[in-house]
């Protein structure tokens, strides 16, 4: 019988616990005995190669997907290889993804009935979607938000950049890594105030004593 598979996309801002969910998510297939395999885009450098680590210490073995690494050749010469179809596949950083990978991803589901769940940020410090998550808006079978909180009790949407003396940073690379030292995770109301405000202070006049 076709086995249905389904693409997922599940994300949420920084500090979510997304990666943690992805590292659950395949202890509770071991438990199962339910074949898997975790993979991430190796643009992420802040762990071991091979390696998806929560920020809980929780950690798995991993492949890595190279930005020309064709993902329905990956998975063909793999389920050749291991003389069976995986059944799941679980990918961290999702956002990182090329438009072309996330196709690979769909084609994958819908050939083989592999189901693969991608955990990812939605958009970046300027609030602008990635590429990898756009595509996966457009065509992913399930969308799932992972909600965390600001400060202020709101839902957070935002992963401001933030500098050395914790200043919103509104200019740069899309794509640099970092953790808690670099990112924060607020609503769009706090971005929105702490913008206004910085930009207020560096509009005030220079005084000068008599």
């Amino acid at each position: 019988m076709y086995k249905k598979g389904k693409l997922y996309f599940r994300y949420g801002t920084m500090g979510s616990a997304k990666t943690a969910m992805l590292l659950t998510t395949a202890y509770n297939f071991e438990e199962r005995n339910m074949d898997y395999l975790c993979m991430k885009p190796v643009i992420d450098t802040r762990d071991a190669k091979n390696v998806i680590r929560s920020r809980i210490g929780i950690e798995r073995h991993c492949e890595w997907i190279f930005a020309d690494t064709d993902l329905y050749t990956f998975a063909k010469t793999l389920f050749r290889k291991e003389g069976k179809i995986i059944d799941w596949l679980l990918i961290d950083e999702a956002q990182f993804l090329t438009t072309a990978q996330v196709d690979q991803l769909s084609r994958i589901v819908d050939d083989f009935g592999t189901n693969i769940i991608c955990y990812g940020l939605r958009t970046d410090f300027q609030s602008h979607l990635f590429e990898g998550s756009k595509r996966l808006f457009e065509i992913a079978d399930t969308i799932d938000e992972v909600k965390s909180t600001c400060n202020c009790g709101r839902k957070t949407i935002i992963n401001a950049r933030i500098d050395g003396d914790g200043n919103f940073v509104s200019e740069g690379a899309q794509v640099e890594i970092g953790g808690n030292e670099r990112y924060v995770a607020v609503c769009r109301k706090c971005w929105r105030n702490k913008r206004i405000e910085q930009s207020a202070r560096h509009a005030l006049p220079l005084e000068f004593d008599d």
